[in-house]
């Protein structure tokens, strides 16, 4: 997930920044930070973020200003602004703000952001698979886990199954910021779909149980713990 925050106070930066990385420390984050806005919007031209957190009141211009600009190139990127003013609110809404935050930013209320973004980005996201002659367009929250057999990779749904011929490392490299996480050099696994761990297995919502190996219990485990804690805010 790309994220920029942009604030002219660079304690502020770093406060937001450590929050961020603590409480996503599983997440795949590539977090950019800007204390000029121009030199925001500059690389905005380039880069498409998930979620850019503006500070409304800057010295080169508002935080409305730049997310207006934002807007203007067409740009459906969540904006939160970092304020303590709540007249420029309505002001917000003509962008589509996602939320206002007060500084110092509160850890929680980060977390529901995050989350609220990757479950969005879970319904959106969607990989092409090939059932017969056709080709299905599946939702990746729909999938409970991929299974590594010889060339082949089976992948199972909530609907059904489905074989392609593809690399479980691909898959994980491509997935792994929709909470799925490989708990054995066979199976990549959805955690949304864990019901629970028992002893040396991971059983899933369809009763089937995956293989945990030694090596990758420890992060799974810690990785389940993280998942199931953040959707509990």
């Amino acid at each position: 997930m790309k994220i920029a925050i942009c604030d002219d106070e660079i304690i502020e930066i770093k406060d937001t920044k450590k929050k961020l990385e603590h409480v996503y420390d599983n997440l795949d984050l590539l977090i950019d930070c800007y204390t000029d806005c121009r030199q925001f919007l500059k690389k905005n031209a380039s880069v498409v973020y998930d979620l850019v957190i503006l500070d409304i009141e800057m010295p080169q211009m508002l935080g409305i200003e730049v997310a207006e600009l934002i807007r203007a190139a067409e740009n459906d990127t969540a904006i939160v602004f970092l304020t303590s003013h709540l007249e420029y609110a309505l002001k917000g809404y003509e962008v589509n703000a996602l939320r206002y935050l007060t500084k110092p930013v509160d850890e929680k209320q980060l977390s529901e952001i995050i989350n609220y973004l990757i479950e969005q980005k879970s319904k959106e996201k969607k990989i092409i698979l090939k059932d017969e002659e056709d080709l299905m367009m599946v939702a990746v929250k729909d999938i409970i886990y991929f299974e590594a057999q010889n060339q082949d990779i089976k992948i199972i749904t909530l609907k059904k199954e489905y074989t392609r011929r593809y690399n479980l490392r691909d898959y994980e490299e491509e997935l792994s910021e929709y909470g799925f996480i490989r708990c054995h050099r066979s199976y990549l696994v959805n955690l949304e779909h864990v019901s629970r761990i028992s002893g040396k297995e991971m059983i899933m919502d369809n009763d089937h149980k995956i293989p945990l190996s030694r090596m990758k219990e420890k992060k799974v485990r810690q990785a389940l713990f993280s998942f199931v804690e953040k959707s509990a805010i």
